[in-house]
């Protein structure tokens, strides 16, 4: 993933895309912050690691962009939803509501989870299984509510 992020900021540089430049060298920015952070653990960073920054990153300018447009900054929030595609085009095809929703009613009932107490462990399985594929604060919502 990294050597992929990497050929992409040369072909950006090539190209004098700014806003892609900045982008990609914030992304990698946060992954080597990441590396550095998991070698007091003695762990190394996976693809999948990378995966989840860009995500947090995804949300980050989601939020930031519907703060600037209440704010009446259009520029600024174009620019975060400009950041977000191109984070995006480095990320596996997301699922939609439909899947999620299947996706979490599998784990669910394949683990036999009678209870909230066990949210922990089905968000873990669906980790493990869809890293990077969906968006987690839904999955979330929806197991409770299959819990409930």
């Amino acid at each position: 993933m990294r050597d992929r992020l990497s050929a992409a900021l040369k072909e950006a540089l090539k190209g004098k895309e700014t806003l892609k430049v900045s982008t990609l060298r914030l992304i990698l920015a946060a992954a080597k912050d990441r590396e550095i952070a998991l070698r007091g653990e003695d762990k190394a960073l996976t693809g999948e690691d990378i995966l989840q920054l860009m995500q947090k990153m995804i949300r980050q300018r989601q939020e930031s962009a519907a703060i600037y447009e209440a704010a009446g900054r259009l520029d600024l929030s174009t620019q975060e939803r400009e950041e977000v595609k191109i984070i995006e085009q480095f990320l596996p095809v997301q699922m939609n509501d439909d899947e999620i929703h299947s996706a979490c009613q599998k784990i669910v009932s394949g683990l036999e989870a009678p209870g909230l107490k066990d949210m922990g462990r089905i968000m873990n399985t669906l980790k493990d299984q869809y890293a990077g594929q969906m968006d987690f604060k839904k999955a979330s919502a929806e197991v409770k509510a299959l819990l409930q």
